[in-house]
């Protein structure tokens, strides 16, 4: 189940996300998960930890069909608050999703894995319940320059000191655990210290710089492929073996038509004499009579 948030977590989230000086670090995050989700208008996303739709908010101008789900009341309550009912949203937990297999399109976590209890079996219900994309958007643990960043714009707020960071190579290797070797790819940001000056923008959304696995938040998607091929069930059947006699020929062989006449004594019809034969071979009745 990991850690829930309660009222005043949700509060001094929500606090916390609307300062200035956190919305450029969060634009700068969707934007990555956009490119590298690159969802169509009409198809359908689960947000896993949607907390207070930061991360459902830019998907809803895309026209996408879009459902949150949360464990905190609370943050569902925000999520409400701030998105109405352009989103269909869920109380529930990762790890069992109340979802049927292939209900969704994509499946996102964004900033959400850190506080799930286990991790893989969050994973292995997002891949069963998406039939295309995967979107990871998590801390990373091995940032550099960007470590004091993370730590300035995240650890201030109380709720991420209960947070578990992970790396790249960390998150590649839990995705492929469930999912098998499907196809990945990865970009990070915040590499550089927050400033205002564009150039510093500039860089940090390069795709030299993003491919550093070292910066502050890290973007990943995993496209999903099927891992198992049907087959239909084979039966072994082996049919009854039923004599074919044409209508209207002579059977082949000694019929098997028995009489009993007045004696006791037992009479076979025989094909190959025309006559009725008792059973010490005397004859009985010729042509049938």
């Amino acid at each position: 189940m990991g850690y829930v948030f309660d009222f005043q977590d949700s509060r001094a989230y929500v606090d916390w996300a609307s300062q200035q000086s956190h919305q450029q670090t969060t634009a700068m995050q969707r934007r990555l998960m956009i490119d590298l989700l690159q969802p169509v208008s009409g198809e359908s996303i689960l947000d896993i930890g949607c907390g207070a739709g930061s991360s459902l908010l830019p998907l809803v101008e895309l026209g996408l069909n879009l459902t949150g789900l949360d464990p905190s009341p609370y943050m569902l309550e925000s999520c409400a608050d701030r998105l109405g009912h352009r989103v269909d949203l869920y109380r529930g937990y990762a790890e069992d999703l109340p979802f049927d297999d292939n209900s969704f399109n994509h499946a996102i976590f964004f900033i959400s894995l850190e506080f799930i209890e286990n991790p893989i079996k969050a994973i292995e219900e997002a891949c069963r319940v998406a039939k295309d994309r995967v979107f990871f958007g998590f801390l990373n643990r091995f940032a550099l320059k960007g470590v004091q960043r993370w730590r300035k714009d995240y650890l201030q707020a109380d709720v991420f000191n209960r947070a578990r960071l992970f790396t790249v190579w960390e998150m590649k290797r839990m995705v492929r655990s469930v999912a098998g070797s499907v196809p990945m790819s990865w970009r990070t940001v915040c590499q550089l210290p927050q400033s205002p000056v564009k150039m510093f923008q500039t860089i940090e959304e390069s795709d030299i710089v993003q491919r550093c696995p070292f910066g502050a938040f890290v973007g990943m998607v995993a496209t999903l492929v099927p891992r198992f091929r049907t087959r239909p069930l084979a039966i072994r059947f082996t049919p009854e073996k039923h004599s074919r006699v044409l209508q209207g020929s002579a059977p082949v062989g000694t019929a098997a038509i028995k009489s009993t006449p007045k004696d006791g004594r037992c009479k076979t019809f025989s094909p190959e004499s025309g006559l009725w034969e008792l059973d010490d071979e005397s004859p009985f009745v010729r042509n049938g009579r």
